[in-house]
């Protein structure tokens, strides 16, 4: 099964969010947030389904020496850091001592800098908090984004997405108190490999599909 693009997915997953709601696992208020980049088209679905607002939640990715797109790393805000428990490549170096150092980047460096020009932030505390993202390979975004929410003392932390590494989904649940995920293929290998169209998305995609920062939430 493969996602035709980030938008078919949102639907898919909106799908199985609205299921959850009405087994009584989404009490309201509800507020989604997504990770950028490639996370808000896929939250913007999400959202629409659920008639909740929508934000984002910026985490920098610390990407592998010569492979930014591993993550071996993440950092949420200025406070909250996660390592990744994945396997890591062999490059020639070692972990953790003699590896090189990388810095956050890549991922969400410009979207970070278009999605913090926004003046708010929406209030967590005490609601129903939706983290979405496009895809789940090592969890080291994700798992930084749901310990720095954690400590904003939200009702209820879900994290969704669309497609995952079985194994990641699984470590998540310590993670959330739900993690919804309609697609675990076993050769996962990499998010983009589950997408027919999974082109990288601009700081303005970002921004246009995020609503007026004047919206009340």
């Amino acid at each position: 099964m493969r996602y035709h693009d980030r938008r078919q997915a949102g639907r898919a997953l909106a799908g199985e969010l609205r299921a959850l709601r009405e087994a009584g696992g989404l009490p309201d208020p509800v507020l989604v947030l997504a990770l950028p980049r490639g996370g808000v088209a896929v939250a913007r679905e999400v959202a629409g389904a659920l008639g909740a607002p929508l934000d984002v939640l910026v985490v920098r990715k610390i990407g592998a020496p010569f492979q930014e797109e591993y993550g071996v790393g993440a950092i949420a805000g200025t406070t909250s850091r996660s390592t990744t428990r994945a396997p890591w490549p062999d490059w020639g170096w070692t972990r953790p001592a003699s590896r090189p150092s990388s810095t956050a980047s890549g991922r969400s460096s410009g979207a970070g800098n278009a999605a913090t020009a926004r003046p708010s932030r929406p209030e967590v505390r005490g609601r129903t908090v939706v983290v979405v993202d496009d895809g789940l390979a090592t969890g080291s975004t994700a798992r930084a984004a749901l310990r720095s929410l954690r400590r904003r003392e939200p009702g209820r932390l879900v994290l969704a997405v669309p497609v995952g590494a079985p194994e990641t989904v699984a470590a998540m649940r310590t993670e959330a108190d739900e993690v919804v995920c309609p697609h675990t293929p076993d050769a996962f290998t990499a998010v983009g490999l589950w997408y027919e169209n999974f082109d990288q998305l601009t700081d303005e995609d970002v921004l246009r599909a995020l609503p007026s920062p004047n919206t009340p939430d």
